[in-house]
């Protein structure tokens, strides 16, 4: 033991977790934050409202939940998962009866002070779940059929109800999400390649019920594929939004038009400007070495998540820090690579960046629980 170690395991228990926190991780957490509170100062004209102000209150709250999370033993939150789990699927069913309707979707749940999206929640319990099952399983048996059918189901269950809302994009996100953690689980490849076999023929289906009575996907749906594959085709309608969102990453150049200088977002041509598509506005005012920047700041977050998981000795630690660092890892990809025209506009926020409350909070309580593998690993 080194004596730093030494003076560490002097300090009283409470302090000691504080210590213990991984700080570089909140520092890079809060300047990605930083990065969306000045694009929302910027998209709504140089005000703090109605944006920038109500995103900052959501993120101090945030740091309070993760600190909260981050400090109970992470053995609780491996004893919480099922019901974690559970919770998030009755949110999901309470959607179909009960959910409020925003841009031709039922996504949200009406709180009063706040709109929440049960969807969200399900991204990070499902990575609970999945953690504690296979903490559970013997190593053993991960790749034995009867054992891989449960996780199956426990994705596919959420991934049913996203899709009836409908959000095609989330429905994506918590398949990969969970197919990342059975993969970190060490569940045998031959799966993955009948996975992938049988997804191009469910793609293969999907185009070909275009036009049916068994459609499988919505128009509008259908319209953003189309979009994907020829955005000039359409581009005062469906092309619209990736039409404007490539001329804002063009037009930023290496070093931008400045703060509060883009065109394209200030004159109301790039839709979704504080949300799906804010990206294209800090590319556009601050050019590719902002875009870098904020990208460099996504993979050093990540980065730092996989090594925490990969010196956690707890198995349920480990998956559920890797697994919570993969997921964040696909919320930016997917944004990324959908307003660059790189992949089909399916509406998925930018972490951290994008205006929204509950895609916050739950991210915030998502490191709070990395937090929690990191403080009470074993030492």
């Amino acid at each position: 033991m080194s004596y730093l170690e030494y003076k560490v395991k002097t300090v009283p228990s409470g302090l000691r977790k504080v210590l213990y926190l991984n700080w570089a991780l909140i520092l890079l957490i809060a300047a990605a934050a930083g990065f969306g509170f000045l694009m929302l100062y910027s998209v709504a004209g140089g005000t703090m409202d109605p944006w920038a102000d109500p995103q900052m209150k959501r993120f101090a709250l945030g740091l309070v939940l993760m600190l909260i999370v981050a400090f109970v033993p992470i053995w609780f939150w491996r004893n919480m998962a099922a019901l974690a789990y559970g919770v998030s699927m009755l949110l999901l069913l309470a959607v179909e009866f009960m959910g409020s309707v925003g841009m031709g979707a039922q996504r949200w749940i009406d709180l009063g002070f706040m709109r929440l999206q049960p969807s969200e929640l399900t991204k990070i319990t499902l990575v609970m779940i999945l953690a504690a099952y296979y903490d559970w399983l013997d190593i053993k048996k991960v790749s034995r059929p009867l054992f891989v059918l449960l996780p199956l189901l426990l994705i596919a269950l959420p991934m049913a109800l996203v899709l009836r809302q409908p959000d095609l994009g989330t429905a994506l996100l918590l398949a990969a999400g969970g197919g990342t953690m059975m993969f970190l689980a060490g569940v045998s490849w031959i799966y993955f390649a009948a996975v992938i076999a049988l997804g191009g023929g469910a793609v293969a289906a999907v185009l070909m019920s275009r036009g049916t009575p068994w459609q499988l996907l919505k128009d509008y749906q259908f319209r953003r594929i189309d979009t994907f594959l020829d955005p000039a085709s359409d581009p005062l309608g469906a092309g619209y939004h990736i039409t404007q969102s490539k001329i804002a990453l063009g037009s930023g150049g290496w070093t931008g038009r400045g703060f509060m200088q883009g065109t394209q977002s200030r004159l109301n041509f790039l839709p979704e400007k504080h949300t799906d598509f804010i990206f294209t506005t800090l590319a556009e005012e601050f050019g590719f070495l902002g875009g870098i920047s904020l990208l460099s700041l996504y993979a050093l977050i990540v980065v730092l998540c996989f090594v925490s998981g990969l010196r956690n000795r707890d198995r349920f630690a480990s998956l559920l820090t890797l697994g919570l660092g993969t997921t964040f890892f696909l919320f930016f990809a997917v944004n990324m690579s959908m307003v660059m025209g790189l992949a089909p506009v399916v509406g998925v926020p930018l972490p951290l960046i994008s205006y929204g409350g509950s895609a916050m909070l739950v991210l915030l309580v998502a490191f709070g629980l990395v937090q929690s593998a990191h403080i009470h690993r074993p030492r």
